[in-house]
């Protein structure tokens, strides 16, 4: 007799999705700005928790592939450059709230293990 699947519950987290424009202060490459898309995936997404995409396109260093996993509005993120020979990855927490124009906004902290013998950074990004 095969198991009987139950049903996940919907999806009933905040949806983060969007595109940000994000300033950023790395311990190494120093200030930035560069832009985050963020797209929920519904399918892997339940109850207060969010699944997402994540890109982060900065100029002149190229575009961090990865994912988010939200509980609410905080949310883990892992990146990586496309460029694998940088060992330019990593993983960040990010807080979010809505701005006075009810944008989403969101303050990030990341932590780089193997970038230039370790490295952190934080961002701060608004949604467009």
């Amino acid at each position: 007799m095969a198991p009987i699947a139950s049903a996940k519950p919907a999806f009933t987290g905040q949806d983060l999705s969007g595109i940000y424009d994000c300033t950023g202060d790395d311990s190494h490459e120093g200030k930035y700005s560069g832009t985050v898309t963020m797209e929920l995936v519904p399918s892997q997404s339940t109850g207060q928790y969010g699944a997402y995409k994540f890109k982060l396109e900065v100029p002149g260093y190229g575009a961090y592939l990865g994912q988010a996993a939200a509980n609410s509005t905080h949310a883990a993120m892992h990146f990586t450059l496309a460029d694998q020979n940088t060992k330019d990855y990593g993983t960040g927490i990010a807080s979010f709230k809505k701005n006075k124009t009810g944008k989403w906004s969101f303050s990030k902290y990341y932590y780089e293990p193997e970038f230039k013998g370790g490295n952190y950074g934080t961002e701060q990004c608004t949604q467009r």
